[in-house]
């Protein structure tokens, strides 16, 4: 995937991804004058997501989608223009305080947009959650304690809790005329959290998991669990791997022929923007997301010509989820005029958005400051995610733990 570059989206992209304006009830129509005399500092944007090891896809997927949606506000917030300071996670935990503490100290970013790891998303919280840090808004990571006992009036959500995705599967699969499961993932938060939610829905709809194995991240050799599955002889699995090891997964699981025999389910993540990687192993697959690249809606189709015309690839949850990130960067400057010390304004402006025209169809902020949106039923056609249905409709994470809620 090419990385973005602002001076190569055409002017023709522009004026397509212009007619989405306006978008979020809360953005207004007029230009804004608050910092219109005299000179102005840019905005600065600071970035911490994964350019590099598996998760490189999301990263860049995110990071594209965000600067094509400020591209199409003209390049500015609130009347401003816009500098973006992105830095490598790595995908590492332990490398967390000193990369934010880079951003927001060091380079005193206007705000703050992470990461893609949950474990790194808790460790970002506890760090700049509360009144003296940035507006932090996560375009990705759905650690369930972000919008749990983390929440803070600072922090946002413009992707998932690890809860929503997952969920709605549980009864899927129950509904699929299954028994008993086995679950696999990542031995990490966004694993475990995923996994949990799915099996105690199907256990709600009279299933069981006979066993529930856990793969150190980023391990992505299999064979072993394969094989360990194929002698549990369970009804289906439910899994959750994302970007390259999600590739692998499938493939591997294919290639030692459970495929055909074991159906295979898991969050949307399974086969997000790696089903054509994947090739004939994702046929058929059954998944739960809040996104598919069929939807029908006018912004979902304005969104993906746009995307596909700037970065000659196609859009997925990822780029979907950055791409509404910038729209909340939007609403909330527009609706201080540019004003960045405008804390509270900016942040109640959040908690009222109502993104009318985004990509994934119309979603709300909760009050845990996570979106309120529809989970769909997707399987693998043909190499594509294509909506079977609606799983959950309007479904909203419990937040559990979280004091503003």
């Amino acid at each position: 995937m090419k990385k973005h570059n602002p001076n190569g989206i055409s002017r023709r992209t522009l004026l397509t991804g212009a007619a989405a304006a306006g978008g979020i009830a809360a953005v207004s129509s007029f230009i804004p004058t608050r910092f219109a005399i005299g000179g102005q500092h840019k905005v600065k944007i600071g970035i911490l997501l994964p350019y590099s090891g598996t998760y490189a896809m999301l990263g860049n997927s995110i990071t594209n989608a965000l600067k094509l949606r400020i591209e199409e506000n003209g390049g500015m917030l609130g009347g401003r223009e816009v500098e973006y300071v992105a830095i490598d996670s790595e995908m590492s935990v332990p490398k967390t305080p000193t990369n934010t503490n880079k951003l927001v100290g060091k380079e005193k970013v206007d705000f703050l947009i992470g990461p893609v790891h949950s474990g790194i998303a808790q460790a970002m919280a506890k760090i700049v959650g509360g009144d003296q840090g940035p507006i932090m808004i996560v375009p990705n990571a759905g650690s369930n304690l972000v919008t749990g006992p983390l929440c803070a009036p600072n922090i946002f959500r413009a992707s998932f809790s690890n809860w929503q995705p997952a969920w709605p599967c549980g009864e899927v699969m129950a509904n699929d005329g299954h028994k008993k499961i086995v679950t696999i993932t990542w031995g990490y938060a966004a694993g475990k959290q995923m996994m949990a939610a799915g099996r105690d829905n199907f256990a709600e709809h009279g299933g069981s998991s006979i066993k529930d194995i856990l793969v150190p991240f980023p391990d992505v050799e299999f064979q072993a669990h394969l094989s360990e599955i194929a002698n549990l002889d369970p009804d289906a699995v439910f899994a959750f791997f994302s970007g390259g090891g999600a590739v692998k997964f499938v493939k591997d699981y294919a290639a030692a022929g459970l495929k055909d025999n074991i159906p295979l389910y898991g969050p949307g993540f399974l086969t997000e923007g790696v089903s054509k990687a994947q090739g004939a192993a994702a046929e058929g697959i059954k998944t739960t997301l809040h996104y598919a690249a069929n939807l029908d809606n006018a912004a979902n189709k304005r969104f993906r010509a746009a995307y596909k015309e700037a970065f000659d690839a196609d859009a997925n949850v990822f780029s979907v989820q950055g791409y509404d990130t910038g729209s909340l960067l939007i609403s909330a400057m527009d609706a201080v005029e540019g004003d960045t010390g405008a804390t509270g304004d900016l942040i109640q402006t959040l908690e009222a958005a109502q993104l009318t025209d985004s990509p994934r169809g119309a979603w709300t902020m909760s009050k845990a400051h996570n979106p309120i949106q529809d989970i769909y039923l997707r399987q693998v056609e043909n190499g594509v995610n294509l909506v079977k249905g609606v799983a959950a409709a309007a479904l909203e994470d419990p937040a559990a733990g979280c004091k503003m809620a």
